[in-house]
């Protein structure tokens, strides 16, 4: 009995939380301007949402700022994790705390600290402070990910290549690189649904004529809700969901690999 009643409890919780979005969904395609009455199925939202300046010019500068603050952040990431994981004893706890401080720390800190920040150096507000602000808080979660990917990984292998005459670096990137490889990749993918995402940090370090799709649905919201903005949130919804499903399915994967890997030893 209390194994039904758990269910059923969390198909009413699954309801609550996705039943709004689904709502979303099906009024973008809605041919009304009504948000409670379905005229007939139409895109001409979608069509007008692409006409409109401002939403392309905010498709531009979120997808710019989420490719390269992903792209700096993995690298970073890497390098980090390369170095956190060759720590010991007190040093390696200490430096994980300062990396977990950014993923609990609330993003209003984060965002209004980091605006103090480039106003304290005379920076001006706009795509690179927006670009370093998206680095900051998407690094730790890209180390996060690489490190137990480091953890796993045989020291025997990398000693073994130093023996037999390899460099440090060459047996960085023909050993230990090939192997957490998945775990790069997943952090790229979190680091990216993260861009594209995050609306506070980017709300307090945007400048002038800067700006990304979280920012213009708000600004949207605030002059009345637009039929545009569920066609908008629903394409945003679209992309996240399918980048979160691509981590989950290359975690999959990859415990299906470890255990086949095991399994054979």
């Amino acid at each position: 009995m209390k194994k039904y009643l758990s269910r059923i409890y969390m198909l009413i919780m699954y309801i609550f939380l996705y039943a709004p979005i689904i709502v979303l969904a099906i009024y973008s395609f809605n041919e009304s301007k009504s948000r409670g009455n379905w005229t007939g199925f139409s895109l001409k939202w979608y069509i007008e949402l692409f006409q409109d300046r401002d939403i392309k010019t905010a498709l531009y500068y979120t997808v710019s700022i989420a490719i390269i603050s992903s792209i700096i952040s993995t690298i970073l990431g890497t390098i980090a994790s390369l170095g956190i994981n060759s720590l010991k004893g007190n040093m390696k706890s200490l430096v994980l705390n300062i990396n977990y401080l950014p993923v609990v720390n609330p993003d209003i800190v984060t965002g209004i600290s980091l605006m103090i920040l480039y106003i304290s150096f005379n920076m001006d507000l706009g795509f690179n402070t927006m670009l370093i602000s998206h680095i900051v808080f998407s690094t730790p979660y890209v180390i996060l990910s690489i490190l137990p990917k480091l953890k796993q990984l045989d020291k025997n292998m990398t000693e073994a290549a130093l023996d037999l005459g390899a460099t440090p670096m060459y047996a960085i990137r023909k050993v230990i690189i090939p192997e957490i490889k998945p775990g790069i990749i997943t952090g790229f993918l979190t680091a990216f649904t993260l861009s594209i995402d995050d609306f506070i940090i980017s709300y307090f370090t945007k400048g002038e004529g800067v700006t990304n799709l979280s920012i213009v649905i708000y600004s949207m919201a605030r002059r009345g809700v637009r039929p545009t903005i569920n066609a908008l949130s629903t394409i945003m919804l679209t992309v996240v969901l399918i980048l979160m499903l691509i981590i989950n399915k290359r975690s999959n994967l990859e415990s299906k690999t470890k255990n086949q890997r095991e399994a054979r030893y």
